[in-house]
């Protein structure tokens, strides 16, 4: 009780997510090496060896007036417990210290150290970060745990947002256990939207619109309608003449056993001609009805054939003559949009990653090996996908694809692992990935408009799924509020820095746990790299400074005032026209 005179505390309220202290006198109250400011943290003791440590939330004048008419004050202050120090740890959770509280005083820094220090296992503590309060202090988290559940990073712009993101890659592949010579174990792909990220990785497997082949005969049913179909007209028809085109033309470039090639659906992850494709629809297009009402053509030879979808395969080769009569056939010319809209996508200078002669030949293991760093002369822990290259309106389309395919990867590799363990607690997937979605709310918006219903549903899936897999995610986005609910809500680890705008800051309160109090409210007022780390990771929430990146990203803003006063620069214009040629 002498202790608690001399540091004129008590604590006045006991609530579920909030402690109340009044003080009598702060300057005898805190400690001589450290003020105290909202973010501080306050240990609680009881009579029974309990200790409940809680962060200062908010700070309170009390004016009032003694007995002896005199005016006073007493500051309050409110904090939010953390958790409990029972026989020396430290447990998340405050709610069983005994009431009253005996004593309440600041938190001693080599206590608050020791809690970060002792309550992870060496070998999972992963750091990043230091306590904003105190810079002396790692703040690290549970590296299996902030990897596997999945994390959001959000942050407005200037917020710090991209040198988080690369500082926590850069120590990921610089972890090791143990001593030997080359890269770990990690594999991190990052679709980099704004060309940011290479500076920051100049080892990495770079990939931009280039060098960028993927195989567009792996995408799914949804993905094509939505890459050549006017998805919002609804229009059927054209659904069933392009289903039909790229299953028969699957089925005309399989080599394999008849029993499977019958088995061969939309869906399929088989090659396709999509030239043969667009040939196919032009002829279903043109046809007409003879006087029999039956559909004939000739062939450039002279052949003359029944139309049947089952033996169509020289409708694929060349544009055929019709044996008919002015009446009209099924189609009745009603694909001449869609025949235009096909044609444009195919021959797009813009679209050759997608449907140039290399995308004809690559294979789906080279597909793998580009995405996760497997080249033959070359590896690589992370891969570097700029995406500023690729045209907007397929940007969603490109996304879903590599989401995809990491996932189809991550599943099959499983079930390969699976098949080949011999104990229950063998690893079922011992090369996890980590994807990481830079500005994701430009392609998983939170709507649903079809044209991005393909990325959606990929992303979803693993947000939903992926972690069974070895599959995890990372959203970094400056509009949360813009993304898929289902995607973000599916983190579990999250570091807010700035956030100013009302929206998205409501929409993060709404999905952090209400135990955080008004600490959430910190978030429009955040330094430069500072942010709230929160989640099943970290062993107690706090508000930390991510530690100085380097090499950095390229994201730093363009000094308009500065470049303004320089003296008149030139422009090649040529140059510039014959890029956008491109």
């Amino acid at each position: 009780m002498e202790e608690n005179e001399k540091l004129n505390a008590e604590v006045i309220a006991v609530l579920p997510n909030k402690v109340k202290i009044s003080v009598d006198d702060l300057e005898n109250f805190q400690l001589a090496e450290e003020k105290l400011k909202v973010g501080s943290y306050l240990r609680i003791a009881d009579n029974d060896n309990a200790v409940l440590i809680a962060i200062i939330e908010n700070f309170n004048i009390e004016v009032g007036v003694n007995q002896s008419g005199e005016s006073n004050r007493k500051y309050i202050l409110e904090a939010n417990p953390l958790g409990i120090i029972r026989n020396g740890r430290f447990e998340r959770g405050g709610d069983t210290i005994a009431i009253p509280p005996k004593k309440v005083e600041p938190a001693k820094k080599e206590e608050i150290q020791k809690i970060f220090e002792e309550s992870l296992e060496n070998e999972k503590k992963f750091s990043f970060s230091t306590l904003s309060a105190d810079r002396t202090i790692e703040v690290p988290v549970d590296g299996d745990k902030f990897f596997n559940k999945h994390i959001a990073v959000v942050g407005s712009t200037g917020s710090g947002k991209s040198h988080s993101v690369a500082k926590i890659l850069q120590k990921a592949i610089d972890s090791k256990e143990g001593i030997y010579q080359g890269l770990n174990n990690s594999h991190i792909v990052v679709f980099d939207i704004h060309s940011e990220y290479h500076t920051a990785f100049p080892n990495a497997n770079f990939i931009d619109i280039s060098n960028l082949v993927l195989p567009y005969w792996l995408l799914n049913s949804d993905e094509l309608q939505e890459l050549f179909i006017d998805t919002e007209a609804n229009d059927h028809r054209q659904r069933n003449v392009l289903k039909e085109a790229i299953v028969n033309n699957r089925k005309k470039h399989f080599d394999g056993d008849t029993a499977l090639k019958e088995k061969i659906h939309f869906d399929s992850p088989l090659f396709f001609d999509v030239n043969e494709i667009l040939t196919y629809i032009k002829n279903r297009n043109n046809e007409k009805k003879n006087t029999k009402n039956a559909i004939q053509y000739k062939t450039a030879n002279g052949e003359t054939h029944n139309f049947d979808t089952k033996e169509s395969d020289c409708l694929f080769e060349e544009e055929v003559e019709y044996i008919g009569t002015s009446a009209s056939g099924t189609n009745n010319g009603s694909l001449i949009n869609f025949i235009d809209r096909l044609e444009n996508k195919i021959n797009d200078k813009r679209l050759r990653f997608l449907f140039g002669e290399d995308s004809k030949k690559i294979s789906f293991e080279e597909t793998l090996r580009e995405l996760l760093g497997y080249q033959e002369n070359e590896k690589s822990n992370i891969t570097i996908l700029d995406l500023s290259g690729v045209p907007f309106d397929v940007l969603s389309i490109t996304v879903s694809l590599i989401s995809r395919i990491l996932f189809e990867f991550g599943y099959y590799y499983k079930r390969m692992c699976a098949e080949n363990s011999t104990g229950e607690n063998d690893i079922t997937n011992d090369v996890p990935v980590l994807l990481v979605y830079e500005e994701a709310h430009k392609y998983v918006p939170n709507n649903d408009m079809a044209k991005y219903r393909a990325s959606r549903e990929s992303i979803e899936r693993i947000a939903k799924e992926g972690r069974k897999y070895g599959i995890s995610l990372m959203l970094a986005s400056q509009r949360p509020s813009e993304i898929s609910e289902t995607i973000f809500s599916q983190c579990n680890n999250f570091l807010s820095l700035r956030l100013t705008n009302p929206a998205d800051q409501n929409y993060v309160k709404r999905l952090l746990p209400d135990t955080l109090g008004s600490i959430v409210d910190k978030m429009p007022v955040l330094k430069a790299g500072e942010c709230l780390l929160i989640g099943d990771a970290v062993v107690l929430p706090s508000i930390v400074q991510i530690e100085e990146c380097n090499p950095k990203p390229s994201s730093s803003d363009i000094p308009y005032l500065q470049l303004w006063k320089e003296e008149w620069h030139s422009l090649n214009l040529e140059a510039i026209k014959k890029a956008w040629e491109r």
